[in-house]
């Protein structure tokens, strides 16, 4: 059972096409800023493989995919809380992905916080040359978000409903940053599912 929380009621908010987008700045008088000589990319990634991170499922509503539009997700590991006053939590993914061109048109988006048993769940969202999404969602419980019309995966430790706010370039990224407009937490004893040193894993 979840007990549904909304947030303080924001004023009318920005259309996906009014959020504002900032591209992170460069060394003055040089190009964009480069990796510390010495520092490649496997060690960059086998650095950050030591950081456990949470595994939530980003979701959204694609009105334009057909007649009767499509539910999109994408699994991420890069979220997090930015501000209490106003509430507002920050997702990264890659440019030119599907989620990235969804989100720059789509302000609603929703975050599933996974549990430990949704590894499955994670894992199908996550694998490259996937099936379309329209298949990715057809067993797994969800319920549609009333605050931004995207799935609620069922089982989750906690829902938050949200809408795009900025939109900061960097690198081969972009971060995604959203007011909370309504959230839900679970009452399962279940611990999260987290991702550590390039595996899914079960804390508690």
């Amino acid at each position: 059972m979840f007990t549904k929380t909304p947030a303080t009621a924001p004023a009318a908010g920005p259309t996906a096409s009014a959020a504002s987008t900032v591209t992170l700045a460069s060394v003055p008088g040089d190009g964009p800023i480069a990796h510390a000589v010495g520092v490649s990319d496997d060690e960059f990634r086998a650095a950050l493989s030591r950081l456990a991170a949470g595994v939530v499922l980003i979701t959204a509503r694609d009105e334009d995919a057909g007649p009767r539009g499509e539910d999109a997700g994408m699994t991420a590991t890069a979220f997090l809380s930015v501000s209490l006053d106003p509430p507002l939590v920050m997702v990264s993914v890659r440019n030119d992905s599907r989620m990235d061109d969804l989100l720059a048109q789509q302000p609603l988006w929703a975050v599933s916080v996974l549990s430990g048993d949704q590894r499955h769940v994670a894992a199908r969202f996550a694998m490259k040359g996937r099936i379309s999404d329209r298949l990715l969602f057809q067993d797994i419980p969800s319920e549609r978000g009333e605050a931004s019309g995207a799935p609620l995966i069922g089982g989750a430790l906690a829902t938050l409903e949200c809408r795009t706010e900025q939109r900061v370039v960097a690198g081969d990224h972009t971060l995604v940053i959203g007011r909370v407009l309504a959230s839900t937490t679970s009452d399962a004893q279940d611990g999260p599912l987290t991702y550590f040193r390039g595996k899914y894993r079960q804390l508690g």
